[in-house]
C-alpha cells in the first residue's frame, strides 16, 4: 500500500464510529484519477484507490472524514440515519471506467483491502455494512459502482461461503409488533402484510396480479398500477417474495406510508412508526 496524502478531508469523524465501507468506481483511468483525488479543487476524495495494476493508495487516514459519498439523493441505504455518511463509512474507489470490469490484480488487492478494514474495524461483512455509491445516490450515481462489480465473489471470498440466512436476519418493530425481517442486495425487507396490519393499514392480495394493495386507515383504495407488485396508497413498490409472503423493502414502503424508520445497529432492528 502506498500513501498519496490529499487535502480533501476533515479531520476526525465528528465523534462517529466506522460501521460501513461504500465501494465507487472512478470513471477515470490513471495517472489523472489519482491527480484529481489529491487536487484541491475537486473538493472530492476516498480513503483508498484501488489501480487496475493491483496497487492501492490511501489518500486519507481511516480516522479521518473523506469526501466520498457526495451529496445523498434517494438513498436505500437501511444504515442512513439522516447524516453525512462520509463521518461513518470508509471509501474506496477503484479505477475503471462506466461498464467496467475490475482486473483480476485490482480485485484481488480491493478483496484483501476488505479484509483488512473488516478485520480493524470489526465491520459485519453484509450488504448493509459493504455497499455501493448507488445505494446512497440512487438517481445520481446509479452505476456507481455498477452492475460488473463482483458482489457475490466479493462477498463470498470475505466469508468463505455464501452469506447465510441466519447472518441477514434482522428485526423489525412496527407499532407494538416484533417482526421478522431480512437484508438482500443492500436493503431491509420485511412481510408488507404483517407490517401494513400492525400500524393500522388494510391489505389486499390481488393473485392473478401479484399485487399487495395497502390501503391507509379510513381511505379508500388508491389506484392500480400494472407494472409493480405493492402498491402502498397508490405509490408502486417492487416486492421480493419469499415462499407466499410478500417482503417489501423497508425504507420505501414506510416513507409512502408517511411513517418514519430508524436503524439499531447493536440491535439489527428496524423501528417503523407513524411520522
Amino acid at each position: 500500500m502506498q500513501w498519496a496524502s490529499s487535502p480533501n478531508y476533515r479531520r476526525g469523524r465528528q465523534g462517529r464510529d466506522i460501521i460501513a465501507i461504500v465501494n465507487h468506481i472512478t470513471a477515470g483511468l490513471m495517472p489523472g484519477t489519482l491527480s484529481w483525488l489529491r487536487n484541491p479543487a475537486a473538493r472530492a476524495s476516498a480513503h483508498y484507490l484501488v489501480t487496475k495494476s493491483g496497487v492501492v493508495y490511501q489518500l486519507v487516514k481511516d480516522e479521518d472524514t473523506a469526501w466520498h459519498a457526495g451529496i445523498v439523493n434517494r438513498p436505500d441505504w437501511v444504515l442512513y440515519d439522516g447524516s453525512n455518511p462520509n463521518c461513518y463509512t470508509l471509501g474506496i474507489e477503484h479505477e475503471a471506467l462506466a461498464g467496467e470490469v475490475l482486473s483480476e490484480a485490482q480485485y484481488k488487492a480491493s478483496l484483501e483491502l476488505h479484509r483488512q478494514l473488516v478485520q480493524k474495524h470489526n465491520i459485519p461483512v453484509d450488504h448493509a455494512h459493504i455497499i455501493g455509491h448507488c445505494n446512497l445516490d440512487s438517481v445520481n450515481r446509479k452505476n456507481d459502482p455498477g452492475p460488473g462489480f463482483p458482489w457475490d465473489r466479493l462477498f463470498n471470498e470475505l466469508t468463505g461461503s455464501d452469506v447465510s440466512a441466519s447472518s441477514s436476519e434482522i428485526d423489525i418493530v412496527a407499532g407494538d409488533k416484533s417482526i421478522k425481517g431480512f437484508l438482500q442486495t443492500d436493503k431491509a425487507y420485511g412481510p408488507a402484510r404483517e407490517i401494513a396490519m400492525a400500524l393500522g393499514w388494510q391489505v389486499e392480495w390481488l393473485s392473478q396480479a401479484r399485487r399487495v394493495v395497502l390501503i391507509p386507515p379510513s381511505k379508500g383504495r388508491g389506484p392500480d398500477n400494472q407494472d409493480v407488485s405493492i402498491i402502498v396508497a397508490g405509490t408502486g413498490i417492487v416486492a421480493v417474495m419469499r415462499g407466499d409472503t410478500a417482503y417489501a423493502p423497508l425504507r420505501q414502503m414506510a416513507e409512502s406510508m408517511g411513517c418514519q424508520l430508524s436503524w439499531d445497529e447493536k440491535t439489527r432492528t428496524v423501528k417503523i412508526r407513524e411520522a
